[in-house]
């Protein structure tokens, strides 16, 4: 019998394997394409092998002319141009894209990262100062949609803002000068999942074509190419779908991560013990975006910026080596919160309600968007996390998929001072007196989302045996990669399974050696965090897992990474 909780996706075994021959390709491996939705040679071939020749052109990008004209204007004319990310890695990177860019064909520039101290997004006093050092342009990253007072005070200083964003538009007609961001209604670049850094990058190469028709000879050393190792470190942090055109700038992306060329990759890879070894999407997400994230949680993101601008490796193993110190920090204010929220969340699962929002004076807002998401895969269900400092609240809400977090914030936006983000992923601030309102409106917004919705079971790719995962399997699959947002690492069942040797290992981890009796097979799998699972040698049971090819140690080898364990009833 299958166990209760997942369900296998169903596919025509006779397009299996005309799919399987066309490419050349295990029928597993077809097998987890046409349960993507990836039947069609053509489009599997293009999944399978990323071209940059195959990234859409940026036409129908809304107001994507109109910035190109004011930034060439302003190059030609010698102005000050200012350049304002906000302070996370998404935000760093796009500041990082544009101020390597306008530098590229002689801009003077200055950028700058918002300060969490200062709150979400580009501020009246940003503005202020960006005109106080002589800008006249302004060009801000992963901000700026929600930011009308800073926009409407730019106008009176006579600062033009050119905003890059991703966000969901508020109510309200912009100030900006141009407003680039694909969720405009009216953009019509037909995908809408790009990240800002993402969508810095179309600028780049349209101002790169041109710049190369009206100024010959500037900028002729200048390959927006180049810019991709910053495109996937800000693309793979922000959790945007890795698909169309995503996965071929991350794909492309992550090989320049692996060149290390960029003094701050390089600097960074060594402090993460990356050296030496191509470079996945996982790396990026928990090795590398952790890290740059670090500043901008504790307060300042200027280092982050500072480093990935770095002239020279010296430059930049100094400004890792504090970025470093600020992720110790980070992470030893993090484990604090965990504690504390982990308990008041209990609270509300046993109440049985819908999100778990939990807030307390003195919780640092830099770590809140980390506690949100560890509940969340805590408990399955949306959380809001929010830090008090006197009569200021802020927060952070991450969601299980299927909920949309704008629009369940946007039913309690009476309760906050302000909001902004996404589906997935939001912050918001909030007054004291406002909490209880909000908490109990998020809930009900929530609960409405949820209404007459049953819990899908977890989807698998596959019911394989344990001889199927293999090495020569594990390689091909690769070609999957990279994984992330709508592309997740495939997930497999694999039955009747017994253990030859368990043991615990690192923190909390539980390592197996698995025997397949019907097929002969044996494989090695590691279950993270789930030592107290442990159903001793001899046990018989079910699993599910992903696999990857390991080479530690020189010695290469498929390995389970297990989702769920299932042990046989009366095992």
């Amino acid at each position: 019998m299958r166990p209760a909780g997942w369900e296998a996706v169903s596919v025509d075994d006779a397009v299996v394997g005309a799919l399987a021959a066309a490419l050349k390709l295990r029928p597993l491996t077809a097998r987890i394409l046409l349960g993507r939705g990836l039947g069609g040679v053509e489009a599997a071939q293009r999944f399978l092998e990323p071209r940059l020749a195959d990234l859409r052109p940026p036409e129908g990008m809304a107001d994507l002319g109109k910035a190109l004209d004011r930034i060439a204007a302003a190059l030609s004319a010698r102005e000050t141009i200012g350049v304002f990310g906000d302070y996370d890695v998404d935000g760093v990177t796009t500041a990082a894209v544009l101020a390597t860019t306008l530098r590229a064909f002689g801009g003077q520039v200055v950028p700058r990262c918002a300060s969490r101290d200062a709150g979400y997004g580009l501020g009246v006093d940003d503005v202020t100062r960006f005109a106080a050092d002589g800008c006249r342009v302004l060009v801000t990253g992963d901000c700026g949609t929600s930011d009308h007072e800073a926009l409407r005070h730019a106008r009176t200083l006579g600062l033009d803002v050119i905003v890059i964003d991703h966000h969901q538009l508020p109510e309200g007609e912009s100030a900006a000068y141009a407003l680039i961001n694909p969720r405009r209604p009216d953009d019509a670049f037909p995908f809408k999942g790009l990240a800002s850094c993402g969508v810095a990058f179309y600028l780049a190469a349209a101002l790169r074509s041109r710049l190369r028709d009206a100024r010959p000879g500037v900028g002729a050393g200048f390959d927006p190419r180049e810019l991709l190792d910053l495109v996937a470190l800000g693309t793979i942090a922000d959790v945007v779908p890795l698909v169309d055109e995503n996965r071929i700038l991350v794909a492309h992306g992550l090989r320049a991560l692996a060149a290390r060329k960029r003094p701050a990759i390089a600097a960074l890879a060594t402090i993460a013990e990356l050296e030496d070894r191509p470079m996945t999407a996982h790396d990026v997400g928990f090795r590398l975006a952790p890290r740059l994230n670090a500043a901008g949680r504790l307060g300042e993101a200027q280092l982050a910026l500072d480093l990935l601008l770095a002239p020279d490796a010296a430059t930049a193993a100094r400004l890792a080596a504090e970025l470093e110190d600020r992720n110790t920090e980070r992470q030893r204010i993090q484990e604090i919160v965990w504690a504390e929220a982990l308990a008041a969340a209990a609270e509300h699962v046993e109440a049985d309600a819908a999100a778990v929002v939990v807030s307390a004076e003195g919780w640092h807002p830099g770590v809140v968007g980390i506690i949100a998401a560890r509940l969340v895969d805590k408990f399955a269900r949306p959380a809001v996390v929010v830090g008090f400092r006197g009569e200021e609240g802020r927060g952070s809400a991450r969601t299980v998929p299927g909920f949309d977090l704008f629009a369940a914030l946007s039913r309690a936006a009476e309760h906050l001072v302000r909001f902004g983000g996404h589906a997935a992923a939001a912050g918001m601030s909030v007054t004291p007196a406002g909490m209880d309102g909000f908490r109990r409106r998020f809930n009900a917004a929530i609960r409405e989302q949820s209404a007459g919705r049953a819990t899908p079971p977890l989807r698998v790719d596959a019911v394989v045996g344990l001889g199927e995962l293999d090495v020569p399997f594990t390689e091909e699959l690769a070609r999957l990669a990279p994984f992330g947002a709508a592309n997740a690492e495939p997930l497999f069942a694999v039955r009747d399974l017994t253990t030859q040797a368990t043991r615990r290992v690192g923190q909390g981890h539980l390592q197996l050696t698995l025997a397949d009796a019907t097929f002969g097979a044996f494989a090695d799998a590691i279950a993270f965090g789930m030592a107290d699972r442990d159903p001793g040698m001899g046990a018989s049971l079910d699993l599910l897992a992903t696999a990857e090819l390991d080479t530690f140690r020189g010695t290469r080898r498929a390995r389970l990474k297990v989702r769920q364990l299932i042990p046989h009833p009366n095992a």
